[in-house]
């Protein structure tokens, strides 16, 4: 019997009995990740698919100011590859993404593997033909959408970096972001339903993109096909391009240590800080 001042709650047996990893083996994966991490990360590292496997695990050094801290980074890999591409053959038919619309009377999708694989093939050869290449940054400002996912993996597919920007967030706000990144597009849709309101994302965009350089591009995503301001110089329909590219799209060799997205800090104490994951 539960102790009445014990505020811990326990899963069941049932959910114990199905879990991948026991208690015992979490002790016994602790116990040699303490014991021997290079030999316990080069174990964990061979999970996923390399380009180039690594040779050497990891590389730090935590003494300050001389901070460094390098995984890997002799092998070369794609997150986008890893996440799709090998689970085409055995697992192409099963489903990837289970997608709620925000109006719970729409109907959901489901999309395999197979379907995700095309629709980021296309958006990857969307993006390498608005001029993003390896290296550059691409700004999501978008809806929770099937998109926002295509353009996540797209990005690291082509190997630019992408920064997610939350679609609650004011023109001022995506401004900082776009230019403390220096991006090169940036990817949003007309309008974002949420809890029976509409977010005008492609104004809001406008008004941030307007305080940016003139070379900065955007990419529009027709979500609630609403009535929305264009800039025939800048903006692109994604609706319309995504007819005309191929599904396929090979993945870019990407170093372990290379950046694959950019995520800011909310900027409530003072400018957002952007953290940039490898």
């Amino acid at each position: 019997m539960q102790d009445p001042d014990d505020t811990r709650r326990y899963p069941s047996a049932d959910f114990v009995a199905r879990s991948l990893i026991s208690s015992e083996a979490f002790e016994r994966m602790s116990t040699e990740a303490l014991a021997n991490p290079d030999a316990f990360w080069r174990k964990a590292a061979h999970r996923v698919d390399w380009i180039t496997p690594f040779t050497h695990v990891q590389d730090v050094n935590l003494n300050y100011p001389d901070v460094s801290i390098r995984w890997f980074d002799d092998g070369a890999l794609n997150v986008a590859a890893n996440c799709i591409d090998r689970h085409l053959d055995r697992n192409g038919e099963r489903v990837a993404i289970i997608w709620e619309p925000d109006d719970p009377t729409d109907a959901a999708l489901r999309i395999t593997y197979r379907e995700l694989s095309e629709h980021v093939g296309r958006m990857a050869n969307m993006l390498r033909g608005l001029g993003v290449g390896k290296g550059d940054r691409v700004v999501i400002y978008l809806p929770m959408i099937p998109e926002a996912a295509y353009a996540m993996l797209a990005c690291a597919r082509i190997g630019a970096v992408h920064s997610v920007v939350f679609a609650g967030f004011s023109a001022e706000a995506l401004a900082n972001r776009i230019i403390d990144c220096d991006a090169r597009l940036v990817i949003t849709a007309d309008e974002a339903p949420r809890g029976g309101r509409l977010t005008p994302l492609k104004a809001n965009c406008d008004e941030a993109v307007d305080e940016c350089d003139d070379s900065v591009a955007v990419l529009v995503v027709r979500r609630t096909h609403g009535n929305v301001p264009w800039n025939d110089r800048r903006d692109h329909d994604y609706s319309a391009l995504v007819q005309s590219v191929d599904a396929t799209c090979p993945p870019e060799v990407m170093n372990a240590e290379d950046p694959l997205f950019i995520l800011y800090t909310s900027g409530s104490t003072g400018k957002p800080k952007g953290v940039v994951h490898t």
